[in-house]
């Protein structure tokens, strides 16, 4: 096999972090028309006969001069190659496909955000391009020759998709007149804030009013010849929006990327998204890392959800991830929500962001029982008071009425009849839980039945129930409401819509299905307990929870807030959560809490957390809080930091794990090495 002078780039696909920069190898005579830069390769390891899958990502000549490459042309990614190595290098193995899956802007995109980090850009590509489904792939290389085959010319850049019928105007109607196209020809950075409402789409399915607004602005995008990224946080979002891009996209142009499809389909989609055609990119957080032709638009709902916030390393949000690819492309990025996340409003106070209102400031109409001046007070901390039965026993007349509860189940929380302590498993001391009324109560962590429970602090034997699930609270309510039809919606009982006939829907937070017309009325009940939730952003998902549900409901429906009062229920009563986001950012810039600033944390033995924290202690600004013990023998150290020293905690954080990765060495005599301890995750919601 002969030698054509040529060395080709790689990344390769490998979560060690000292793996994480680019490998040269030869390209060999039979392989130099395939080895193109973003196709998939396989490439040999150093020693035992080991292979490597990864990613072309240049090709270079024997003088070290770029011929191709997916880096910009003066991108800082990687330093210049040093042209005066003589040695032989070792050649490509295979050329996997030659589908170019890795584009350059994609490639650039996950470089950036895996630094901004201190991650892998594999791990950022393994989000980005699906598994590879290989009959799909052969047939969409057979369709591209195919097609390449019968032009007798070159293809003209592609022509603005034509307008076949008028756009719908529900979406656009209530903003001011040419604010949201302007800022999408523009190319600028919104908030907005969506229409609490519901609306008809002509087949008679019913979304909510961001998802036409959304729907229409990536329509628009497409006439206009570019693509569009629409990013939500589940199944149920893209479900309305997908609805909404069925009554206003040009036909065939929505590709919809999406975590709960088959493989192949969803490769069949990433594939389509690779063709030099404006499309309709449709999917979850991944979505945004997804190949788009000329990239017009990134819209976003409801970035507060924890559902945009990524569980893998390096663990980016979508909105983070958003923002980069916004600065590099130069696209418009909005995020659209009924509330507005405190990391957006830090934006619009920088100036960073602009913010479109609606003209009309109509919202749903909230009561916070709170506020209601009862003579008994308690009876307005009733789980249900009786304001709010009144109100449901009302409209259950005439239509469909919605209970929102904190949990699924039954009875999710039991605890002993004599000393009220919290009921604990025997065996792993999870918590106990009822499924049903007549069932055994079991442990909610290993499921081992608990049917001779006796308690560790004063040996009772009896249980109450201490939480209400959806299950027990529909039981309830099937007995205050005889005759009426009750629905359960959580995650056990998924329920997306429902018409317009009377029924009691208990749901949990996020689960509410889309009536028919609205809610003729909402209860919001457990506040107290959502409240009580150990997290610094409670009172943001809260409101952000019941905004969410009031939105869904009927015009001049009432929606009952039990048992909340103070900043968080005077928000939602006058719907002015911008207020109530000013008010958080500022209490946590006092504080010296994110997103006022940047944190990360840095998890592994004692003597690694020191080390890696000691490199970072010239840097201005910086604080570091810990180290405490998590579990023994690893400790953890938050480490608190500006925006501007971002590049430089996170190369500083990078260089200390990839020192701690190489220098394990295999025990004498063991099959493999020890895992490296030293952990980084920037941005951790949970974090504090």
């Amino acid at each position: 096999m002969g030698r054509t002078g040529l060395v080709a780039r790689v990344l390769l696909e490998s979560t060690l972090p000292q793996l994480d920069h680019l490998f040269d190898y030869g390209i060999p005579d039979d392989l130099a028309a395939a080895a193109r830069p973003g196709v998939r390769v396989r490439v040999p390891l150093r020693s035992a006969g080991r292979v490597a899958d990864g990613y072309l990502i240049e090709v270079l000549d024997a003088g070290g001069v770029v011929l191709a490459t997916l880096n910009a042309p003066v991108s800082g990614l990687e330093p210049a190659k040093d042209a005066s190595f003589q040695g032989t290098l070792s050649p490509i193995e295979t050329v996997v496909s030659a589908a170019p899956v890795l584009t350059a802007e994609v490639w650039r995109l996950a470089r950036r955000v895996a630094d901004r980090a201190a991650g892998n850009a594999s791990d950022v590509l393994r989000l980005a391009i699906p598994t590879r489904a290989v009959r799909v792939e052969k047939a969409w290389l057979a369709a591209q020759e195919q097609a390449t085959a019968e032009q007798d010319e070159p293809a003209p850049e592609p022509e603005p998709v034509p307008e076949t019928e008028p756009a719908a105007s529900a979406g656009f109607a209530d903003y001011p007149a040419g604010l949201l196209e302007a800022a999408l020809a523009e190319r600028t950075r919104l908030s907005v804030a969506a229409v609490p409402a519901l609306v008809a789409l002509p087949d008679g399915r019913t979304v909510g009013h961001w998802a036409t607004t959304m729907a229409e602005l990536a329509a628009a995008t497409v006439r206009s010849g570019r693509s569009a990224i629409l990013c939500v946080p589940d199944y149920r979002d893209q479900d309305q929006l997908q609805a909404a891009l069925d009554a206003c996209a040009p036909a065939g142009t929505v590709s919809r990327v999406d975590a709960r499809q088959p493989n192949p389909e969803r490769y069949r989609a990433f594939l389509a998204c690779l063709e030099p055609t404006p499309r309709i990119i449709l999917g979850n957080r991944s979505a945004v890392y997804a190949p788009a032709h000329n990239l017009g638009a990134i819209l976003i709902w409801d970035d507060g959800d924890p559902l945009h916030s990524e569980p893998l390393s390096p663990y980016v949000h979508a909105r983070d991830a958003a923002l980069v690819r916004q600065g590099l492309s130069g696209c418009a990025l909005m995020f659209f929500g009924h509330t507005r996340s405190v990391p957006v409003q830090r934006l619009l106070e920088l100036g960073f962001l602009g913010e479109a209102h609606p003209l009309s400031p109509r919202h749903p109409r909230v009561i916070p029982t709170e506020f209601q001046l009862a003579p008994d007070r308690q009876e307005r901390t009733n789980r249900i008071p009786s304001a709010a039965w009144q109100v449901a026993r009302a409209a259950l007349a005439d239509g469909p009425v919605l209970v929102q509860v904190a949990s699924p189940g039954y009875a999710p929380t039991l605890a002993c009849q004599t000393c009220k302590k919290s009921a604990r498993c025997t065996h792993c001391q999870g918590p106990l839980a009822l499924a049903s009324a007549n069932a055994v109560p079991s442990c909610r962590w290993c499921g081992k039945l608990a049917a001779g429970w006796n308690c560790v602090h004063c040996a009772g034997t009896s249980l109450r129930v201490m939480s209400l699930g959806t299950g027990r609270t529909a039981e309830e309510l099937g007995r205050a409401f005889p005759g009426a039809l009750v629905l359960v919606a959580d995650g056990e009982h998924p329920l997306q819509q429902i018409g317009a006939a009377p029924a009691l829907v208990v749901a949990t937070r996020g689960a509410e299905p889309i009536p028919t017309g609205g809610y003729r009325a909402i209860l919001l009940l457990d506040g107290e307990k959502m409240l009580a939730r150990e997290s610094l952003g409670v009172a943001e998902d809260c409101l952000r929870w019941w905004s969410n549900a009031a939105a869904l409901a009927a015009p001049g429906a009432s929606v009952m807030l039990a048992g909340v009062g103070g900043a968080l229920a005077t928000a939602l009563n006058a719907w002015q959560p911008g207020a109530f986001a000013a008010a958080e950012l500022a209490d946590r810039r006092q504080l010296r809490f994110p997103p006022a600033v940047r944190v990360a944390s840095v998890t592994g033995t004692a003597a690694d957390v020191a080390a890696a924290v000691e490199d970072l202690a010239d840097l201005p600004g910086l604080d570091v809080l810990g180290p405490v013990t998590t579990v023994d023998p690893l400790v953890r150290a938050v480490v608190r930091f500006n925006y501007a020293d971002g590049d430089d905690v996170a190369r500083l954080v990078k260089a200390a794990i990839v020192r701690n990765a190489a220098r394990r060495r295999r025990p004498k005599g063991a099959a493999f090495r020890p895992a490296p301890t030293l952990k980084v995750r920037f941005d951790d919601p949970e974090l504090l």
